[in-house]
């Protein structure tokens, strides 16, 4: 079937059931590495890297396949796809604390935002797609918070701040680029098909909005996850 968007309703019992899901599995996981040893912690972290190196390999394998691949919906530009990218390797590199402060915030948000209003983009039909989203975005969310809790990983004090920084640099490059190549990356050249709450207005107030939501969820982040405030 020609691939389109597949929206789960929120609240939905699809929807409950999922997040259901999600949630049991990122906290039993976090909870089996906090009981490894050292070595087998780290091991355990790098699993969810190669878990996404596979589901990224095989999903773009998949669309040039079948011939569904395109600059203008398989770039990994959106939030998620560029977290995505950094989770498949800052684990093999020396410890970047810039890196992961930026995977920590924009993965986080990201895949919170991709649970509570699903939307699977170019959505062949198939369950391998299906579980494909909910297994990229988990890993997503679970890598970052799994370096923090198990890896000792920490949060500086501004990192939220700069973060939003980062964003908004990445926003002033992708935005020009969505009317280049006829794209909707990160949701910045018109609105998700989805009902969420988050998006108010339409173009380009909604982004405006985004920008305070911005700021806050990531302070908000920030200070639930290290019990700080600035």
């Amino acid at each position: 079937m020609e691939p389109s968007a597949h929206i789960i309703d929120l609240f939905s019992n699809e929807w409950i059931r999922n997040n259901i899901l999600i949630v049991v599995f990122i906290i039993a996981y976090l909870q089996i590495g906090k009981r490894l040893s050292k070595k087998y912690t780290w091991y355990f972290g790098v699993l969810i890297s190669l878990v996404l190196i596979g589901t990224t390999i095989t999903g773009h394998t998949r669309n040039i396949i079948n011939g569904y691949w395109n600059i203008s919906d398989n770039l990994p530009l959106h939030l998620c796809g560029i977290s995505n990218l950094i989770s498949c390797f800052i684990l093999f590199i020396p410890k970047n604390k810039r890196l992961f402060e930026f995977l920590f915030y924009a993965g986080i948000i990201g895949a919170f935002q991709s649970f509570f209003t699903p939307q699977i983009n170019n959505f062949d039909g198939t369950t391998y797609e299906y579980l494909e989203y909910y297994l990229s975005h988990a890993g997503i969310m679970l890598l970052p918070i799994y370096m923090y809790k198990n890896l000792g990983f920490k949060l500086e004090k501004y990192s939220w701040l700069r973060v939003v920084f980062y964003l908004n640099i990445l926003l002033v490059i992708i935005l020009p680029l969505n009317f280049l190549i006829d794209s909707n990356y990160m949701y910045l050249a018109y609105r998700p098909k989805v009902n969420n709450p988050l998006i108010i207005g339409e173009w380009p107030f909604y982004i405006m909005f985004w920008e305070l939501f911005l700021v806050l969820l990531t302070y908000l982040l920030y200070v639930m996850s290290t019990g700080k405030r600035i």
